[in-house]
C-alpha cells in the first residue's frame, strides 16, 4: 500500500513512473505525436504559392490573357510549346475563339506568345501547388507525423486545391463558346472567391499549429465570444467584398466610372438596370455592380471600426493590436480601391489592390483567432 504524501511534498520526489503517468500533450511533440512545427512550415510555403498564384491570376485577367489555351491537359499541358510547328498550332486553336475572330483579329503569332506565357504560368502554379500539397501530405502521413485530428483538415485543404483546377477550366471554358470574349463573371468570382477559402483555411490551420494543444485549450476557455462573433461577421463581410470585387474585374466595371464619390456625376449610376431580365444586371451591368462594390466597401470600413471599438475592451493586448492592425488596413484597402477607379484601373494600381485584399483577408482572420483564443499575458499585461 502506498504511503500518504506529504502535503508540500518536492515535485523531485516523484518516481520516474509517477511522473510519466501525468505527462500530457503527446500531440505537441514529434513521433507518432504530430509534428505540428514541421507542417506549419509546409502550410507556409502552401500560403506563399497561394498568394503569388492569385496575384498571377489577377495579371492574366488584366493582361486579357485568360483565353489563349483553349484546353486543359492535366499532365501534357504543362508542357509549353518547344518548337515553331507546336506554337504555330497553339496559336491556329486560339484563332478559332470569340476573343481572336472579335477583338484580337490582328493580333500576330508574337502578341499571342506574350498573352500565353501568362495563362501557362498561371497554370502551372496551380500544378506546382497541387504537388506541394500531395508530398507533404503524404510524406507526413507515411512517417505518422499528422497531429491526431488533423487528417481531414488538411486532407480538405487538397481537396479544394484539386476542385480549384475544375473551376478554373469551367470558368475558361464559359470564354471559348458563342460570342463571349471574356469568362462569364460569375465565374470569374466562383474562381477567386475559392481561392481566398482555401487560404482562409491555410491560415488558420497555421495559427492552430502555432500553439499546442495544451495552450490552445487553456485560451478557448478565455474566449471573447462577443468579439469573436463580431469577427466573424467581419469576415463574411471581406468575403462578400472580395466575390464583388471578382465581379467588377470580370466585367471591366472598374474601368466604366471613374470619377468619385459620384458616379457619371450623380449619386446612383445610370442605366442601371438596362440589361434584361432585371437579375442580370447585378452581375454584368458595370455601373450597378461597381456601385454596390462601393457601397459594400463603406459598409466594411464603418462595420470594422465598430468592431475596433469593441476590441478595446478585450483582455488581452494581442488581441486589441490584432484588430487595430486589421482595421488600419481594410481603411488603407478602401483608399486603394477608390485611387484604382479614378486611374481606370491601371494594371499596376489594381494588382496592388488585390495583393490589399490578401493582406486584409489574413489580418481579419489573425484578429478573429486572436478573439477566440487570447494571447497569455501576465496580470500586468
Amino acid at each position: 500500500m502506498a504511503e500518504p504524501r506529504k502535503l508540500f511534498e518536492e515535485v523531485s520526489d516523484e518516481t520516474p513512473a509517477a511522473r510519466k503517468a501525468v505527462q500530457t500533450g503527446m500531440i505537441d511533440r514529434g513521433g507518432a505525436g504530430g509534428a505540428r512545427g514541421a507542417i506549419r512550415g509546409w502550410l507556409l510555403v502552401l500560403f506563399a504559392l497561394v498568394v503569388v498564384m492569385i496575384v498571377v491570376g489577377g495579371l492574366t485577367r488584366l493582361t486579357d490573357s485568360g483565353l489563349s489555351i483553349t484546353e486543359w491537359d492535366l499532365v501534357m499541358g504543362s508542357l509549353p510549346p518547344m518548337n515553331a510547328e507546336a506554337w504555330a498550332s497553339a496559336f491556329a486553336k486560339y484563332q478559332e475563339t470569340p476573343e481572336f475572330r472579335l477583338v484580337n483579329a490582328s493580333m500576330t503569332l508574337e502578341e499571342f506568345k506574350g498573352i500565353f506565357w501568362w495563362e501557362w504560368g498561371h497554370r502551372f502554379l496551380g500544378r506546382i501547388i497541387g504537388l506541394v500539397w500531395i508530398a507533404g501530405f503524404l510524406g507526413f502521413w507515411a512517417a505518422g507525423k499528422i497531429p491526431t485530428g488533423w487528417k481531414q483538415r488538411l486532407l480538405a485543404i487538397g481537396v479544394l486545391i484539386g476542385v480549384q483546377g475544375a473551376v478554373g477550366w469551367w470558368m475558361v471554358s464559359s470564354g471559348l463558346e458563342g460570342e463571349m470574349t471574356d469568362v462569364a463573371s460569375y465565374r470569374l468570382a466562383t474562381h477567386l472567391g475559392l481561392a481566398f477559402v482555401i487560404l482562409g483555411l491555410i491560415v488558420w490551420a497555421v495559427l492552430l499549429l502555432s500553439r499546442s494543444e495544451a495552450q490552445l485549450m487553456q485560451a478557448r476557455r478565455l474566449r471573447e465570444r462577443k468579439l469573436f462573433g463580431m469577427g466573424t461577421g467581419l469576415m463574411h463581410l471581406a468575403f462578400l467584398q472580395i466575390l464583388l470585387g471578382a465581379l467588377v474585374a470580370g466585367i471591366d466595371a472598374g474601368r466604366s466610372y471613374t470619377d468619385w464619390p459620384l458616379m457619371a456625376g450623380q449619386v446612383f449610376p445610370p442605366y442601371a438596370f438596362e440589361i434584361e431580365p432585371l437579375w442580370r444586371n447585378f452581375f454584368e451591368n458595370p455601373g450597378l455592380v461597381q456601385f454596390i462594390h462601393r457601397i459594400v466597401g463603406y459598409l466594411l470600413v464603418i462595420y470594422a471600426l465598430v468592431v475596433f471599438w469593441r476590441s478595446r475592451s478585450a483582455g488581452a493586448a494581442a488581441t486589441r493590436s490584432a484588430f487595430g492592425l486589421a482595421v488600419v488596413v481594410i481603411i488603407a484597402q478602401m483608399l486603394l480601391g477608390i485611387t484604382t477607379v479614378m486611374n481606370g484601373a491601371h494594371m499596376h494600381i489594381a494588382i496592388t489592390h488585390q495583393v490589399g485584399a490578401i493582406l486584409a483577408w489574413a489580418l481579419i482572420l489573425r484578429a478573429r483567432f486572436a478573439a477566440g483564443y487570447p494571447q497569455a499575458q501576465s496580470v500586468r499585461g
